[in-house]
């Protein structure tokens, strides 16, 4: 008996040293690691996996494509991790694949897009931005500074979380906006904005969705045409808040997504070791970036953290 006790003893004192097991934590997000978006939700998600400890894979489709995305989340369902995190721009497409991983009892996190389903879904939560506040607060602000005739240029027209943005936007701006069909190439973006400027010169606001991709060829197409037109965008990149702090754009607004991918890790991290969960969504943004703070935040975002 003395044997056996001592025995036990010897094993939970192992165990009590040994260090609990690292989490598996996978990540299946619509934009690409390479995109400057979401190359800074990536830098999120690896700060997480640094300071937690926990094993985790950033996954995307190679475009914006809801078939092979719901292949990627069931793909990772079937590998039974610790935690899910995904980004829902269409729930419709998606939903079937987050309900399996939830019916698996894998903790789902809702990221960026999403935030009106995520619940329904079954997730734990949502980090990110109400999206059509965050548009309606925009143009607000861009009728106040004077606009009157406004082009919504988005880059992904059936993508909820852009499609909300832009029906923000009209109705704080006032009604008097068009919405712009782009892709996300730049050049693109560029000429379908300097096109739409010139056809119409009573439009004096362009509302990109984001920076690199839409905000910074409309400030390039405002620039071209020679006229004074008030250019904003949803997130943030180094050039465009660059020509906020140079008087060339008027603001720009940030969600921060490497909170986005940061958080949702580490809440998921912290619930398969001691489960811990915050008892609702997290608002990332969004926050409004104008010329006062813009020059701050050039170099964090030149460095994929802002």
């Amino acid at each position: 008996m003395r044997k056996l006790l001592a025995t036990a003893a010897a094993v939970a004192t192992i165990a009590t040293a040994m260090p609990a097991l690292a989490a598996d934590i996978i990540v299946v997000a619509h934009g690409q690691a390479n995109d400057p978006f979401w190359s800074v939700v990536k830098n999120g998600v690896e700060k997480a996996a640094e300071h937690t400890g926990a094993n985790v894979e950033y996954r995307a489709p190679e475009t914006f494509d809801m078939v092979a995305m719901s292949q990627l989340i069931d793909a990772a369902v079937n590998q039974e991790p610790d935690g899910l995190v995904v980004s829902i721009p269409d729930a419709d497409a998606l939903g079937p694949s987050i309900e399996r991983a939830v019916s698996a009892g894998i903790p789902v996190i809702s990221i960026n897009s999403g935030s009106d389903v995520s619940k329904d879904l079954g997730a734990l939560l949502h980090v990110g931005q109400d999206e059509f506040d965050a548009g309606k607060a925009a143009g607000a602000k861009l009728a106040a500074m004077g606009g009157t005739k406004a082009i919504c240029v988005n880059q992904e027209v059936g993508n909820v979380a852009l499609d909300l943005r832009c029906a923000g936007f009209t109705e704080g701006f006032g009604g008097n906006a068009t919405v712009l069909p782009t892709s996300n190439d730049p050049a693109e973006v560029e000429s379908k904005v300097r096109a739409a400027l010139e056809s119409d010169p009573d439009v004096d606001t362009v509302m990109a969705l984001g920076a690199s991709t839409a905000g910074e060829p409309s400030v390039a197409a405002a620039k071209a045409t020679g006229r004074d037109v008030n250019v904003a965008t949803f997130d943030l990149s180094a050039g465009f808040l660059q020509a906020v702090a140079d008087g060339e754009a008027a603001f720009a607004i940030d969600q921060q997504q490497f909170l986005q991918g940061y958080m949702s890790v580490n809440f998921l991290a912290l619930h398969a070791d001691y489960g811990l969960m915050p008892g609702g969504n997290v608002p990332s943004g969004p926050n409004l970036i104008t010329a006062e703070k813009a020059a701050q935040v050039v170099g964090l975002s030149a460095e994929g953290i802002r």
